[in-house]
């Protein structure tokens, strides 16, 4: 029997006048929803930092409690921009019910983020560190530190570079001193006092500066006020005024700018010229950028910190600092990659009482059967401790020559002790030994060869082996949510300080998404089971003792 279809068309009623019951956003908000979470975490949290940034009086102000919750949960969806988190408060349903159907404009917001948010940052940070510490998710132990380069908000072809600084304020005082001795050739009563040297005002054997040229250009104008028909002297006094003082102003500027650093851009001038790993042209082009570095336990952020400096090595000790004023401590194990590896690092986490599981250079090299076997690397030959001397392949010594010692930019002293070989002459292994004309020398710090000797006993050891494999998941699954899954690669704010509050925001709202995530896939209750774990074993532990 064939079934009759029906002609007759039924719609669920639509109507957009209708008024609906609740009124309440919250009915529309699920009970495990990310928006949930970040506003219980944040109701928790001590806010006085940022209450005592508000003076007072005048027009009321947005509550700060409010405004954090936004720009964090706003963070946690990918947007960062203050209008598009002022559009968001307009027309979605999760920021309107957090912010409590308030709809601050994006200046208020950008204003809230870079000046109310600064100098407080990393107290609101330590906050929801103190949330994960009590329950149970970071015990402050195992430390896993990585960096990355993130670019910054300025134009990658407006750059400074030190070693022209250095080259072009040479040449402009050069041709600042041949214009004054081609002044002072015209003045007998001076060349018969001075000679060939410079002026007392410019001080014997001292190099010229912006200050001491504006007294020269000053004296120089006095003179010319006695003699105003010396066409020479006023061209000269014209050019150094107008040309050389703002030529000299601009390159000791540019050098403050640089403090020691290599390059900066014009436009964001706390920026450092890096070498960024995304490099789609393949031609190595160096791009404005901040070094970012984080500590990581159990896949949250413990430390944060941004630093100016490409290289990793100098941004160890500055980072654990600031994790020791954050935290109260340095944590227990602190576990890194090879680019960390230097003998001023070891030495400031052996004096924090820490176990080291910090790579070296060769650590992997050092494992193959290749470099074991290897007769001409240092590292294979015997020493003689008693006579202070190396053995090389064919039982010739290697005699101590002399020690040199090397400072670091933090003020670290190396030792460096240099051994020859007493006689290369007729050795047949030569060729392959080394490449120098004569005896063969080498270069060896004792102290950073125990380091690394102790280093490699923790990371061969089971525990070291654990936290060498668990490194590769933890810090550079963070990075891969915030510069992949959340599309940050490039930072809004200009300036270092402003950059230190957008990455600390990053952290928090990171943080906070992945305390989620452990609550939704059940982990939560493992951490909170764990940590009354702990504490009962603790406290079992400490009656035992009273009893004995």
């Amino acid at each position: 029997m064939k079934r009759k279809n029906h002609n007759k068309k039924t719609f669920i009623e639509y109507n957009m006048n209708q008024t609906m019951l609740p009124l309440s956003f919250d009915v529309f908000i699920p009970e495990n929803h990310l928006v949930r979470v970040v506003n219980s975490a944040i109701e928790r949290m001590n806010i006085e930092p940022l209450l005592e940034k508000y003076k007072g009086g005048g027009r009321s102000s947005y509550h700060p409690k409010m405004m954090l919750k936004v720009i964090v949960y706003a963070y946690t969806q990918r947007i960062y921009s203050s209008r598009r988190i002022a559009k968001a408060l307009r027309e979605n349903i999760y920021f309107m019910w957090l912010s409590g159907n308030n709809k601050p404009d994006f200046r208020t917001i950008n204003r809230f983020r870079s000046e109310i948010m600064k100098d407080v940052i990393d107290e609101v940070f330590a906050s929801v560190l103190e949330l994960l510490i009590e329950e149970g998710y970071v015990k402050l132990e195992n430390y896993f530190l990585d960096g990355t380069k993130i670019e910054a908000n300025a134009n990658k072809y407006s750059f400074v570079w030190r070693k022209a600084t250095k080259k072009y304020k040479a040449r402009l005082r050069a041709k600042i001193n041949e214009l004054l001795k081609e002044i002072e050739k015209t003045n007998e009563e001076e060349n018969r006092l001075y000679g060939d040297n410079d002026l007392e005002e410019m001080g014997e054997g001292k190099e010229i500066d912006s200050k001491k040229l504006e007294e020269k250009i000053k004296e120089l104008e006095e003179r010319l006020e006695k003699n105003s028909k010396d066409k020479k002297l006023k061209k000269t006094v014209k050019e150094l005024k107008d040309k050389c003082l703002p030529r000299m102003k601009k390159y000791e500027q540019q050098e403050e700018i640089l403090n020691g650093r290599n390059s900066y851009s014009k436009t964001d001038t706390d920026a450092t010229f890096m070498r960024m790993k995304e490099d789609h042209m393949k031609n190595g082009q160096l791009k404005p950028a901040y070094n970012v570095q984080i500590g990581t336990e159990n896949q949250f952020v413990v430390g944060y910190s941004i630093h100016q400096r490409p290289a990793d090595s100098r941004c160890l000790i500055p980072h654990l600092e600031k994790v020791k004023e954050v935290t109260g401590k340095i944590p227990e194990n602190v576990i890194a990659d090879s680019g960390y590896g230097s003998e001023e690092n070891y030495d400031y986490l052996e004096k924090a009482n820490t176990n080291i599981y910090v790579k070296y250079n060769t650590f992997h090299k050092e494992q193959k059967k290749k470099f074991k076997n290897d007769i001409f690397k240092v590292e294979n030959w015997p020493y003689d401790k008693e006579n202070d001397e190396f053995i090389c392949p064919v039982q010739r010594r290697l005699i101590y020559c002399k020690t040199k010692e090397i400072k670091t930019e933090n003020g670290y002293t190396k030792q460096i002790r240099y051994y020859k070989c007493e006689n290369c002459d007729g050795c047949e292994l030569k060729e392959n030994c080394t490449k120098a004309k004569g005896d063969r020398v080498i270069r060896i710090n004792f102290k950073l060869r125990e380091y690394k000797q102790k280093v490699k006993e923790n990371l061969c050891s089971d525990k070291g082996m654990k936290l060498r494999s668990q490194r590769a998941i933890e810090a550079e699954s963070v990075f891969g949510r915030i510069k992949g899954n959340w599309s940050f690669r490039r930072f809004l704010l200009r300036g270092l300080e402003k950059v230190k509050i957008e990455w600390g925001l990053l952290c928090i709202a990171h943080n906070l998404a992945k305390l989620q995530q452990y609550r939704m896939s059940g982990m939560g209750f493992y951490f909170l089971n764990r940590k009354i774990f702990n504490e009962f074993k603790m406290n079992n532990e400490k009656r035992g003792h009273a009893q004995k």
